[in-house]
């Protein structure tokens, strides 16, 4: 009963923290407005450089990747269970696209996804970031290059589940972060058909 009360007490705590929205706090302190009512509607990295600019759009895109990393250390912190860190940073990712302090209307959790993701699995995550990187500066589509790094991202770490022993929940749960992503890019993606989509 303790350590389930310990797994609860994670995935609460980390979606609270993910529910921390810097891009519309940085808004709000700076401009007096709210982020999701200019550009793309988003609260995150990419609508932050439209509005703020690309220096503090780099700090969002930091502070939003920790919130992911900081939640998989609460997980290990409160029970050490691979489940839990991995669970913990999925809570994250939830709060950051469904923050309960902004009526559940959020960012997509691209950089809170690759926060987790770091944390989890280093090396699969850094070939998801270079991937990434490489896509958006070949097409300036971010919502491209963040689409194909998350959806690879599941079946690297599941090459290194197999060879490496990683355990096979993170495979899991990032699938689910995909499904997330995907589900969050569904706008972007009709827009990417149509030929409509903003370039960075």
């Amino acid at each position: 009963m303790l350590l389930s009360g310990s797994w609860i007490l994670s995935w609460m705590i980390s979606y609270l923290l993910g529910s921390i929205s810097f891009s519309y706090l940085f808004t709000r302190l700076i401009k007096g407005v709210d982020i999701r009512d200019f550009g793309s509607g988003n609260a995150g990295a990419t609508n932050t450089s439209r509005v703020l600019g690309k220096k503090l759009a780099v700090l969002v895109l930091i502070l939003d990747g920790l919130k992911g990393a900081v939640a998989v250390g609460i997980g290990y912190l409160l029970s050490g269970s691979p489940l839990v860190m991995a669970t913990s940073g999925l809570a994250a990712i939830l709060g950051h696209n469904w923050p309960v302090f902004l009526r559940f209307r959020g960012g997509k959790g691209i950089a809170t996804t690759f926060g987790v993701s770091l944390s989890l699995v280093p090396v699969p995550a850094l070939v998801s970031v270079v991937l990434a990187i490489v896509v958006i500066a070949i097409t300036r589509y971010v919502s491209l290059g963040s689409l194909i790094s998350t959806s690879v991202l599941p079946f690297v770490i599941l090459v290194f589940a197999i060879f490496q022993q990683m355990p096979y929940v993170y495979f899991w749960v990032a699938l689910i972060m995909a499904a997330l992503a995907i589900f969050q890019h569904r706008g972007n993606i009709q827009n990417l058909l149509k030929g409509t989509e903003r370039k960075f």
